[in-house]
């Protein structure tokens, strides 16, 4: 199972996450729910990077393969063009846990 926690602010936003596990879906290899998981996590830090750079200053990214883990924080707020990429993220990892019934996937929310 893949363990999300979503880590808002106290004006509901989002400020960092964390996201373990595998799916358990399929095979490693051919698991496409571990995929998508992956792929959208990965690739909004990865914008981030690219596009932000003022928010790369406050972002901090720890990441291990063999846990599958990777979690993201920020010191201060994110502006508001990664809080839309982080939003984004929490839409696509949300829709996989509802369409899946929690069987893979399951997301957690703090303060």
């Amino acid at each position: 199972m893949i363990h999300v926690e979503i880590v808002r602010a106290a004006d509901g936003s989002i400020k960092g996450f964390s996201c373990e596990g595998h799916a358990g879906a399929a095979a490693k290899g051919k698991d496409v729910i571990c995929a998508a998981v992956s792929m959208m996590v990965i690739n909004t830090v990865n914008s981030i990077e690219a596009f932000l750079p003022e928010d790369l200053k406050k972002m901090t990214v720890e990441s291990d393969g063999a846990k599958g883990l990777i979690s993201c924080g920020f010191s201060e707020l994110p502006s508001k063009e990664a809080g839309l990429l982080l939003n984004s993220m929490y839409l696509g990892l949300k829709t996989i846990e509802e369409d899946h019934k929690g069987e893979y996937i399951h997301i957690t929310e703090r303060r």
